[in-house]
């Protein structure tokens, strides 16, 4: 055989294998399933399309996001992820709460610090986040991926509000979360848990009635115009989780889970730039659009007076979840010293 001939078979065993190897990454290849519970452009969203671009840029897989309503409220995309039938979602502990009660510990009032910095660096080392949080998730055939912040709870109400006395009477909506509950019915007002996709809607009509005294809500990060009057106490940060159906991650290959891996710290490191600022850039944006709407930031002295009733709420986080409960707060208390000591 001539070394034309040879270079030519050679060239097509090469053709062969390339074939076959192309074949069989098209065989690997997988589209996964994702949902999340905010709207187009929120939070969440952004933290899916990101994960979804550094899956799609650095493998043969394709990732299929799902937002708000497109397969249910929140209850529904968890049932569908702890079934199979979604590889990844993304569901605030504000709703996760039913299924993982100490995950409620962030609706503590006044445990989180307030700035951002010490924020993101307390989610990046915590022990309670890393370590303690992964197991809890585990028990309820979850594979938690990322815990990460969305922005400074906000509460938007029908006149400002300095005080708990002036919260009296106030129906507030909030998550379908017993915790949050309490925080509100601790702050004076009178909470009514609603699904998130009724809440804007419940807004609206009750503002358009002129009831005597509106609904209002809580929201991070995202403001709507058709808020009156906006107070921010200073009281926690909204919180969101990222997970994955466990059977699905432990079935993939020691690559694929460390893509998955890879690609939840990279939409992290880009949701924490996007976050920065966004409340504000939102806030600017109502003023300007309006000019009948207040924003009242309490003072040291207001919100003392709020922060004088936050023992009760972690007396009943406690009775809600017990010893777990109570290793769980002891440890993020711990974290949140250290991270504010460095």
């Amino acid at each position: 055989m001539n070394s034309t001939s040879k270079f030519r078979k050679l060239a097509g065993i090469s053709a062969l294998a390339f074939a076959g190897l192309t074949a069989a990454n098209a065989v690997n290849a997988a589209n996964w399933r994702y949902a999340h519970e905010e709207y187009e452009g929120d939070v969440q969203d952004v933290y899916a399309y990101k994960f979804k671009e550094y899956i799609e840029e650095n493998s043969d897989h394709t990732l299929q996001v799902f937002r708000f309503g497109e397969l249910g409220e929140s209850d529904d995309i968890m049932e569908q992820t702890q079934a199979g039938i979604l590889n990844f979602v993304n569901q605030s502990p504000g709703f996760t709460g039913s299924l993982i009660p100490e995950a409620q510990i962030f609706f503590i009032p006044y445990l989180m610090p307030t700035d951002m910095d010490t924020v993101i660096e307390f989610f990046r080392e915590s022990e309670a986040i890393n370590e303690d949080f992964p197991q809890l998730y585990s028990e309820q055939g979850l594979e938690l991926l990322k815990m990460y912040p969305e922005g400074e709870f906000v509460v938007t109400v029908d006149e400002p509000v300095t005080s708990p006395e002036e919260f009296k009477n106030k129906k507030i909506r909030v998550m379908t979360n017993p915790l949050l509950s309490e925080t509100y019915s601790a702050f004076g007002a009178t909470p009514t848990p609603l699904p998130w996709g009724e809440v804007y809607g419940a807004l609206q009509t009750n503002m358009i009635q002129g009831q005597e005294n509106p609904i209002f809500w809580i929201e991070s990060g995202g403001l709507y115009e058709v808020s009156p009057n906006l107070v921010f106490t200073g009281h926690g940060w909204f919180t969101t989780a990222m997970m994955a159906n466990q059977d699905f991650y432990n079935g993939l290959s020691d690559e694929d889970k460390k893509l998955v891996r890879d690609a939840a710290d990279f939409a992290f490191e880009e949701i924490i730039v996007h976050i920065d600022g966004l409340a504000d850039e939102a806030l600017e944006k109502i003023k300007a659009a309006s000019d009948e709407v207040t924003v009242t930031r309490l003072n040291e002295e207001q919100i003392e007076a709020f922060r004088a009733r936050a023992p009760q709420v972690e007396d009943k986080f406690i009775e809600m979840t017990g010893e777990s409960g109570q290793e769980l707060l002891n440890q993020f208390k711990a974290d949140l010293k250290a991270v504010q000591e460095d």
